[in-house]
């Protein structure tokens, strides 16, 4: 077949011998079945951004980090280098999983080489030595073989959590029956389960999108909550790579005891308040009350609407505008005002000093009577 563009190079550079034909198609890459060293092996093609039907990708990048900062800082501005930056975390974040994963013990490719957003890795075959299927094409099991087939797969997700990283995408889909049991493949959204606040979200919904699947053959897994159960165990720090899930998982409906909380703060008070006195420091200064302010009633004569049983009336003026109108007080006062550096229209002359400091009486509370 015609070498497609993006393995031109490596063709050239001798990593690839032959490609043999296209294997399969997903959102975010193109798979082609080809022969390295003499062996068959599978070529992923990262797709570009503008290709890719993969949405909501912030939701999975959220927690990456950059190691250079510069890159960290022109990501986080969306610049067009922080574009390019995270265009190339995303085709490379699958290669650093899979190495991360495999030294969990997660059963998944063995990648080769990466380069130019091209993933060379193992191709998974069947007991015929033809590329596995996916889960999503197998329509029968025996008991046994649904069994295994499930265990298998609730056992990696398990060690994925203990090695921090969430696949964020898994399905019947992105699993493939090997002749020896389920590899798990496709990893660019994978997330840092601690750093990654969706990650409770994802990974809940990768277990229900396993069992939901399995359930065909196994129904007694239909309503079983493996997945909350996961990361209830994880967050308490209890999740092992060996620890066996049941399914049942009880919502908590314990309510917070406000008292024993109140107790717990006044103790902690007391405790403070006990160190300073021991120390010979003086105790702690109290918290300001709040200051309560009085609310005054408004007139009737005053409230919106006027007096009662008629329209609110105009104040008196003695000066009209140049529309034969009032003008407000206000508006008044502020024409008359001198400009200042200049001598305004109220006559002139400069504008008056302020008062000396020593002028003024001892007692303000007259000024700040209101009349």
């Amino acid at each position: 077949m015609r070498v497609p563009e993006a393995l031109e190079p490596l063709v050239v550079e001798g990593v690839i011998d032959e490609v043999v034909r296209p294997l399969m198609a997903g959102k975010e890459a193109q798979i082609y079945l080809v022969v390295a060293q003499g062996h068959p092996c599978v070529a992923k093609v990262y797709k570009e951004a503008t290709n890719r039907s993969f949405k909501h990708r912030s939701t999975y990048q959220e927690g990456r980090k950059s190691r250079d900062s510069r890159s960290e800082r022109a990501m986080s501005k969306k610049s067009k280098f922080g574009r390019e930056q995270l265009e190339s975390q995303w085709k490379s974040a699958e290669v650093e999983a899979i190495h991360r994963l495999r030294a969990a013990d997660v059963r998944v490719p063995e990648p080769y080489s990466y380069s130019d957003g091209v993933l060379l890795m193992e191709l998974v075959m069947n007991a015929d030595g033809d590329p596995a299927p996916r889960l999503a094409d197998i329509t029968e099991f025996t008991d046994e073989e649904a069994r295994y087939v499930f265990d298998c797969l609730l056992g990696d997700i398990v060690r994925m959590l203990c090695a921090g990283l969430v696949h964020g995408d898994l399905s019947d889909f992105n699993v493939l029956i090997a002749h020896d049991g389920p590899v798990i493949i496709d990893f660019p959204q994978a997330t840092d389960a601690a750093a990654n606040n969706n990650s409770q979200k994802l990974l809940v919904r990768d277990v229900d999108n396993v069992v939901s699947f399995m359930a065909r053959f196994l129904p007694e897994l239909a309503g079983l909550e493996f997945g909350r159960e996961m990361w209830d165990l994880y967050e308490r720090g209890q999740l092992r790579p060996d620890t066996r899930l049941t399914g049942k998982f009880q919502r908590s409906t314990k309510k917070t005891d406000t008292d024993a909380l109140l107790r717990e703060i006044e103790e902690m008070a007391r405790e403070a308040r006990a160190k300073r006195e021991a120390l010979g420091l003086p105790p702690p200064r109290p918290a300001r009350a709040p200051v309560v302010y009085e609310t005054v009633p408004v007139p009737p004569s005053k409230q919106k609407g006027g007096r009662r049983g008629g329209a609110p009336q105009p104040a008196p003026s003695t000066h009209g505008d140049r529309h034969g109108g009032n003008r407000p007080e206000r508006h008044r006062e502020s024409r008359e005002q001198p400009r200042k550096g200049s001598a305004g229209r109220t006559g002139g002359g400069p504008p008056s000093p302020a008062p000396d400091l020593d002028d003024l009486p001892d007692d303000l509370d007259g000024l700040l009577t209101v009349g």
